[in-house]
């Protein structure tokens, strides 16, 4: 599908209107040339329109947000209004809580609306820019940027909303009785042992990620005194390891005991606390977890005791004075440092990379069970001095940089702006409990794209340091897969009436006025409300989704209608069965699409897939061989009994049983000296046999059938 088809049906009927002009200034770029040739006064026309297309959106996408701000804080005196009512001899009924439910979804969805509308105008301008530079060959991508970035209106990531809007949300859902607790996301906790699993999130569905998170769990607000900024939810942290990058292939490798060591901080540049953090990685046949360990340092002392100048006695010695945490966890926290500092200096660490991202995070303050966190506008930025640039200078991190993303004062080899967001879900499950349903639904949802144990660590040292890694996780050969997917209407954002603002196309609006009837959504035979576009030109949409639901004139189903469909199912059924049964590949069953991925790592480079390797994988491996060895055995005792005790015809039969017993010796030895050593170096292949088992018993059933043959004859 071209993006022109795409934008016409993924138009929301009130921002109808303001949308970019895709197809009108693509006849300008048509009319201006009839000669083949783009002249001066052609290129004037062209720019001419799209400026007047840029001031159109820009305008309409700033009054729209300026209407849904007003809207928040109109909602804020109401609900401060219900609230206040709840302890007066006239309280608010629990149809008027319900109602204002309903006006905050609203809101929500006028947020999900103008969040896409900006993705797909923006997309827009970059396709009919790109559409010029090659039709036309003036080059206007380098100048338009600049007219882009003085009309930002892509810019805008809601962030402000959603933290109000979540705010509201909680108090109405919870009747002005909001979870209390520890908002410091773990608090008083040094150890953290939770279920983590990670998730990639596209640009395109951050912003409805967010509302549909905020609906269940509130946005966790640190400190709640003050507005929020942009830069209260900026999050930097420098991970350090030697010359070796030994800390890098032994967290990629998982090894028993492998450790991360980073420094953390939290805001801006100016923060005076500072978080020494060691992760530790646990297998779990250990029957230990993995855990997070942290003690706080202030920014001023960080350096002298990386050096060892500064002693732990020192940095803990006001705690101790002040009394205020037991002396049980001021002992542990001082270990944990004396570890760190005595890994710092025997192992030589020191800074390589740093990540920065800005981070939503979701979860009832003092309630650990669910916590969710989305980490966006992710980048990896060197600190390391391997090519003998001292970036950082004699400073454990560099300070030409802050929390200014895109850093565009840095030059393309220091730092990795990494394509999307990662959402992390984080479940405490030690006692049994199952996540909440709506958390399985998010999960499932097209909105994320599941990367099991994927590390900003070890992704930002593959990426900054190609030629000191040869060992990639295996995430980087699919960099380029596009992790978008069929929109899926069990977890969307849906408006909760029938507002003006639903998704149409062109022929929907000529024909608005006909008068109303009753629709339904329409869903294609894979359930979903979409296809994706294709990529076969310069027009196409580069497989960006199509944004909302197409509406259908469709008639219910009769009672014929579901008769035929019972039938063409019965009939699947047993086309299926037989298929089995014949042992028929099923060429119209699909695939799925991981197993038709081949990627192949760079030159030079090997992928490193994750293998789990418990100590009963060797017992496992071991009581195989011990089976072959054992048959093996028993065929030799055969062998023997015939050659001792038979006459000659059974003399000559033993030979080929010991032949067969030595054969199958022979291969189970090889077979357990080759799963031994791939088993030690976690490598990712089969270890069940396919060939060798056959082939061992084929060489038995000789062995008999010639014994056989050789007594009767």
């Amino acid at each position: 599908m071209k993006f022109g088809q795409q934008l016409q049906d993924s138009l929301i009927r009130d921002y109808y209107y303001y949308y970019i002009d895709y197809e009108g200034l693509k006849d300008v770029l048509d009319s201006g040339r009839p000669d083949e040739e783009w002249t001066e006064e052609s290129e004037e026309t062209f720019v001419r329109a799209l400026e007047e297309e840029l001031e159109k959106v820009y305008d309409f996408q700033k009054l729209r947000t300026y209407s849904i701000n007003q809207r928040v804080k109109e909602m804020d005196g109401k609900v401060q209004d219900a609230i206040r009512s709840i302890d007066t001899s006239s309280p608010l009924s629990e149809q008027a809580f319900e109602d204002l439910e309903l006006d905050l979804e609203e809101i929500l969805s006028d947020v999900h609306d103008l969040a896409k509308f900006t993705q797909l105008n923006y997309t827009g301008f970059q396709k009919i820019i790109k559409k010029h530079d090659k039709v036309t060959k003036w080059i206007l991508k380098p100048i338009f940027a600049a007219r882009l970035n003085a009309k930002p209106f892509f810019k805008d990531d809601y962030g402000n909303l959603v933290v109000k809007l979540s705010k509201l949300y909680d108090l109405v859902r919870t009747r002005g009785n909001p979870v209390k607790g520890d908002s410091s996301a773990g608090g008083s906790q040094q150890n953290f042992v939770r279920q983590t699993t990670k998730y990639w999130v596209h640009a395109d569905n951050i912003t409805e990620l967010k509302l549909l998170i905020l609906k269940h769990l509130p946005v966790l607000v640190f400190n709640a005194s003050k507005e929020f900024e942009k830069e209260d939810s900026a999050i930097s942290s420098i991970y350090f390891d030697n010359d070796s990058l030994d800390l890098y292939r032994g967290r990629l490798e998982k090894s028993e005991g492998a450790e991360a060591i980073r420094l953390r901080w939290y805001g801006g540049m100016a923060t005076d606390v500072v978080f020494v953090e060691r992760k530790t990685h646990r297998e779990d046949w250990t029957g230990e977890k993995s855990v997070k360990a942290r003690f706080s340092l202030k920014e001023k002392n960080v350096n002298a005791f990386l050096k060892g100048e500064y002693t732990v006695d020192r940095a803990f010695k006001k705690m101790r004075e002040d009394g205020k945490k037991p002396l049980k966890e001021i002992d542990d926290l001082e270990q944990l440092a004396r570890e760190v500092q005595y890994t710092v200096l025997t192992k030589k660490l020191k800074p390589v990379v740093r990540s920065f991202y800005n981070r939503t995070a979701f979860q009832l303050p003092g309630d650990a069970r669910v916590r969710i966190s989305l980490d966006s506008e992710l980048s990896m930025i060197r600190e390391d001095d391997f090519d003998g640039r001292k970036r950082a200078g004699n400073n454990w991190r560099r300070m030409d940089i802050g929390v200014d993303w895109p850093f565009n004062q840095l030059a393309d080899a220091d730092i990795e702006r990494f394509p999307y967001a990662v959402l992390e879900v984080k479940l405490q499950t030690q006692m049994g409990q199952e996540p909440p349903q709506w958390v399985r639904d998010l999960v499932a949802s097209h909105l994320v794209e599941a990367v099991p144990k994927f590390s900003k660590f070890i992704h930002g040292v593959a990426t900054m340091l190609p030629k000191r890694v040869k060992l990639i996780p295996f995430w980087m050969p699919q960099m380029d897969v596009d992790i978008r997917k069929p929109v899926t209407h069990q977890f969307s954002i849906e408006r909760p009436t029938n507002g003006s603002s639903s998704v149409v196309n062109s022929d929907d609006l000529l024909s608005s006025n006909s008068g109303d009837m009753d629709e339904e959504y329409s869903l294609d035979h894979n359930g979903d409300t979409h296809d994706y576009a294709s990529d076969d030109d310069d027009e196409v949409a580069e497989n960006i989704p199509l944004m909302g639901i197409r509406r259908s004139g469709r008639r219910p189903w009769s009672t014929q209608d579901q008769f035929n469909e019972t039938i063409h199912q019965l009939g699947s059924t047993v086309r299926s069965w037989a298929r089995a049964f014949f042992l028929e590949p099923d060429a119209s069953s699909p695939q799925p699409a991981v197993l038709e991925r081949v990627f192949h790592a760079p030159p030079g480079k090997l992928i490193h897939v994750p293998v789990r390797i418990e100590p009963k994988v060797y017992f496992a491996n071991e009581r195989t061989f011990l089976s072959w060895l054992e048959i093996g055995i028993f065929l030799s005792a055969v062998a023997g009994s015939l050659h001792s005790f038979g006459d000659s015809r059974a003399q000559n039969a033993s030979f080929f049983f010991v032949c067969t017993a030595v054969v199958m010796v022979t291969y189970s030895l090889g077979l357990y000296l080759w799963r031994v050593r791939a088993i030690r170096h976690r490598r990712a292949i089969r270890y069940d046999d396919r060939i060798g088992t056959s082939i061992v018993c084929f060489t038995f059933v000789m062995s008999v059938l010639v014994n056989y043959v050789i007594q009767v004859l």
